[in-house]
């Protein structure tokens, strides 16, 4: 994966997937953690970032995906555990088998993420601004009426 210690700072390169399906976006989070994210990972070295989000969601979740346009590239700057971190976020739309387990709404979905859970659950995008979603910026965004490519500068 494309993470490494550069003294100050971590670096990475991270690809996620943004579902959206009858008003409502799949967020995941790690098992222990506050906040939600888009589902995704890390970029390997030689791997397109596209390849990134159908490995990672086939990994985690069994299920295989297509992931369509780059919507956003975001610069993020943040700390995570008292570490700062800057990392580069490649945002793709994608989608869903129509028959996956995936698009019941009505329950979390579990996933694995090396040896610690994961949970996936839709959100409707009208409440996002009451779910801690990171990076934030997209509490915002992911309600717009439509989804267009975007560089964004993330800080905090």
């Amino acid at each position: 994966m494309i993470s490494f210690d550069l003294g100050s700072h971590k670096f990475q390169v991270r690809a996620a997937a943004i579902f959206i399906w009858q008003g409502s976006v799949l967020l995941h989070r790690l098992e222990g953690d506050s906040f939600w994210a888009l589902p995704g990972g890390r970029v390997e070295p030689g791997e397109d970032a596209a390849k990134t989000v159908v490995r990672e969601l086939r990994e985690e979740l069994e299920q295989d995906v297509v992931c369509g346009a780059l919507t956003y590239v975001v610069e993020n700057f943040f700390e995570d555990r008292g570490r700062q971190n800057h990392e580069i976020g490649l945002y793709f739309q994608a989608s869903l088998a129509t028959n996956s387990r995936l698009l019941d709404s009505t329950q979390s979905h579990l996933g694995i993420e090396g040896s610690k859970r994961l949970e996936f659950r839709w959100f409707q995008l009208a409440s996002l601004g009451e779910v801690d979603l990171r990076p934030s910026f997209l509490r915002h965004y992911l309600s717009a009426p439509t989804l267009h490519f975007q560089h964004i500068v993330q800080q905090g």
